[in-house]
């Protein structure tokens, strides 16, 4: 783990600010609850990586994608992957595939504007990461009203633990104010 996040020092990616942490330890909360879901250590990575190459909404820190061999060298094939996946998704599409609830999968990825078909186990995992990820800033950042309704669905389709810590921070969420879920609230912390 220290080499890991070391690499972040390398970048300099540790200090950058993320919903009121900074990145790295943000990107660490991700790893640890992932691990506390259940997810063994090699495929936990995914979650210290899991916005590596900046999404649609977090651009604070984006590596380019030229390398992703050293990534993969680090986390493994799978790992890397899934976190490319986390990073490339249009979140609209992804939600309309998570509400249709069977596969097989495509999401859209953004880097490359093409479709990319997923497995069901791929697809899952990215579900869990994607709510992982959320899950561990919605507090901070007070954006509950962000996609309020797609991770629901998310946390629908997983059920289980996914399902639980959904319920255990979105039962204490304020009422919905905010219903354009694809722009980021008014009242949210960047």
């Amino acid at each position: 783990m220290k080499a890991l996040t070391r690499y972040f020092q390398r970048v300099e990616a540790v200090d950058v600010p993320h919903t009121g942490k900074s990145y790295l330890a943000h990107a660490i909360g991700v790893y640890r609850d992932l691990k506390a879901w259940g997810w063994t250590e090699t495929a936990a990575r995914a979650g210290l990586f899991h916005s590596i190459y900046g999404t649609e909404i977090f651009q604070g820190f984006t590596l380019p994608l030229s390398q992703r061999d050293e990534i993969r060298s680090m986390i493994g094939d799978h790992a890397e992957f899934l976190c490319y996946l986390n990073c490339a998704l249009k979140r609209r599409q992804f939600d309309t595939e998570v509400a249709r609830g069977f596969g097989p999968y495509r999401i859209g990825d953004r880097f490359e504007n093409t479709l990319i078909d997923l497995s069901n186990t791929v697809f899952l995992e990215l579900c869990e990461l994607h709510l992982c990820d959320w899950l561990e800033q919605v507090t901070r950042a007070k954006g509950w009203d962000y996609r309020r309704q797609g991770y629901r669905q998310i946390a629908l389709q997983l059920g289980g633990t996914g399902l639980q810590k959904y319920r255990a921070i979105f039962d204490r969420a304020p009422e919905q104010a905010w219903f354009d879920g694809y722009l980021w609230p008014q009242s949210a912390k960047g």
